[in-house]
């Protein structure tokens, strides 16, 4: 009887079905990429019959040698503790990561949806040079990371690098471009995630978008680090949708599982002091007052005081530092300002130079979240007075 009614159904809508049936398995046979780690992103998986006792066995240049990836140049797989003359090599996480040498890469074919933006987060330390460097493409897209900068005494971090979609079938590199004396030498990457972004609607009451950082790069529930977001000038590919960095530092953005936050899951803390700078343009009514509103306060990360932000709105700056107090770990802040034209920037940095008081070392600073920017209250109907009298003789004369 069920076979009978399928027959039926299909004899009825012959052409349609068929067309459905071809759409949903090229749809199956090309799913696109679910938020979290690339496949063995973090490099734990080894070949199927594993690496050989030999001391260079770890380092491949061929495109089979780690799952999942294609390869390019030198390639090793480090185990965490491995040493390198009077040098132990950092893994971030797990018992393995990768190190590219000279002019090496490796790379993963992924499937997006053509348009869309997608932020991709990973782990890395440098090795031999201070001055070393990771290119991180989804062609033609890609950016530098500069990895000279070390924000945490682990010798690692972590960062987010946000690419739109141009096509369907995308392909995630990562590049080695320096060239040092000892090819095996380069940085360390481990923990490799993917997340496709969306651009909250911007509140009715409120010209910021994404003022509560809620929207942003994956994060590993067990990175207890936060995401480094580096220099990025183009709000359109913005791993903090709305945000960009406009400096030549990075700042942190951290969850409420690690650190302390305002408000939410997620906040932005300000490293550097003016070498870490978040910004945003927003739209206002030339002439009009408007109030710049935000939360300001610490991680519980052990950063030093004193931790003071610098807050700009417009033609108004402000110097605004955080008092400790018992019962909270933020406090609110606000800026007055006369917008200027119908669109103004809006801006953080942290005053201050701080490190965390436990290694003296890692990089830290004030914690912003809740941002808000809304017209004054001086613009609103008051009805009181001489208004009220004006009100009720407008009144009389309608009703009359």
């Amino acid at each position: 009887m069920k076979d009978m009614a399928l027959k039926m159904i299909w004899s009825s809508t012959n052409c349609k079905c068929a067309s459905i049936f071809v759409f949903l398995l090229a749809f199956s046979s090309a799913a696109v990429i679910e938020d979290g780690s690339l496949l063995n992103g973090d490099f734990e998986t080894l070949p199927s019959g594993g690496f050989s006792s030999s001391s260079d066995a770890a380092i491949s240049d061929g495109p089979a040698s780690i799952p999942n990836w294609k390869t390019n140049g030198t390639v090793e797989v480090v185990e965490s503790g491995q040493k390198q003359g009077g040098m132990i090599l950092i893994v971030p996480q797990g018992a393995r990561a990768v190190r590219l040498g000279n002019d090496a890469e490796i790379s993963q074919g992924v499937k997006v949806q053509k348009g869309s933006l997608y932020s991709v987060t990973f782990s890395a330390a440098r090795t031999c040079a201070q001055l070393e460097s990771l290119n991180v493409s989804v062609p033609p897209a890609s950016q530098s990371i500069d990895l000279q900068t070390l924000y945490s005494v682990q010798g690692w971090d972590s960062y987010a690098w946000a690419f739109q979609a141009e096509e369907e079938d995308a392909k995630v590199v990562f590049r080695n471009t320096g060239m040092e004396d000892d090819p095996t030498c380069g940085p360390i990457i481990d923990d490799i995630a993917i997340k496709k972004l969306f651009v909250p609607d911007k509140p009715k009451d409120n010209a910021v978008v994404n003022g509560d950082f809620e929207e942003g790069p994956w994060m590993f529930r067990n990175e207890s680090l936060g995401v480094l977001l580096p220099t990025n000038l183009d709000e359109e590919t913005s791993s903090l949708p709305g945000w960009i960095v406009e400096s030549n530092r990075a700042v942190r953005y951290i969850d409420s599982y690690h650190y302390t936050v305002p408000g939410g899951k997620r906040a932005i803390e300000l490293l550097s002091g003016k070498e870490g700078i978040i910004s945003q343009m927003v739209q206002t009514k030339p002439n009009k007052p408007y109030r710049l509103t935000f939360s300001l306060g610490h991680a519980s990360d052990a950063c030093k005081q004193p931790l003071a932000v610098m807050a700009f709105a417009g033609d108004q700056a402000q110097n605004i530092h955080y008092t400790p107090n018992s019962n909270s770990t933020f406090q609110t802040a606000d800026v007055n300002f006369t917008a200027k034209a119908d669109r103004t920037r809006v801006a953080f940095y942290s005053v201050y130079y701080n490190t965390r008081s436990d290694d003296m070392s890692s990089l830290c600073g004030p914690v912003v979240d809740d941002i808000r920017v809304e017209q004054s209250g001086s613009t609103r109907v008051r009805i009181g007075g001489l208004g009220l009298g004006l009100f009720l003789a407008y009144q009389f004369f309608l009703w009359f």
